[in-house]
């Protein structure tokens, strides 16, 4: 296998999507868009619904940025889980998709990102990234965007998902 930037960052996201597996297997869906209530104290940190829907935008941007069709995004999916939206604590299931549907599309997103970044080029990886202000001073091209993207951003988020499963009672994954 060649070690391409693009299969270098698969390589990071593959483990992360393994991890991320491991953490939602057995997560009640009644409870995934909860806030955790260790000790019958709230805790209001991002649920799971919430952390998966934030991280299944991602894939579409960088497919995007890489040329190519991206998923489609599911109506509301935007609104609810953008960078600037606001966890909620959603005890009657009516805020949130059904998680079933987010896991779903945050899988389908990343194994097909996963694809894609294996086979693209280097030089793909080598453009200027198009965010503008501090994201792009940080991240001035392709690759260290989308390595953040598919790596960084996703364990910080991860983490917030076994940080809630632990509060919940639930085991190390």
């Amino acid at each position: 296998m060649s070690r391409t930037t693009g299969n270098n960052i698969a390589d990071s996201l593959e483990a992360s999507l393994g991890y991320a597996e491991r953490l939602l297997r057995d997560i009640p869906g009644q409870e995934a868009a909860r806030f955790a209530r260790p000790g019958g104290q709230v805790v209001e940190s991002n649920h799971p619904c919430f952390i998966v829907g934030h991280l299944c935008l991602y894939p579409a941007k960088v497919l995007e940025q890489l040329g190519h069709e991206p998923p489609t995004v599911p109506a509301g999916f935007e609104e609810a889980f953008s960078k600037t939206a606001t966890c909620q604590d959603d005890p009657d299931g009516n805020l949130y998709p059904p998680f079933d549907a987010v896991m779903a599309f945050f899988l389908a997103g990343h194994q097909q990102l996963v694809a894609v970044l294996r086979q693209t080029p280097n030089e793909a990886f080598d453009r200027e990234n198009p965010a503008d202000g501090p994201l792009k001073k940080r991240f001035p091209t392709l690759s260290s965007m989308h390595a953040f993207y598919c790596g960084g951003h996703l364990m910080m988020h991860l983490g917030q998902l076994s940080a809630w499963r632990r509060m919940h009672g639930l085991p190390p994954a």
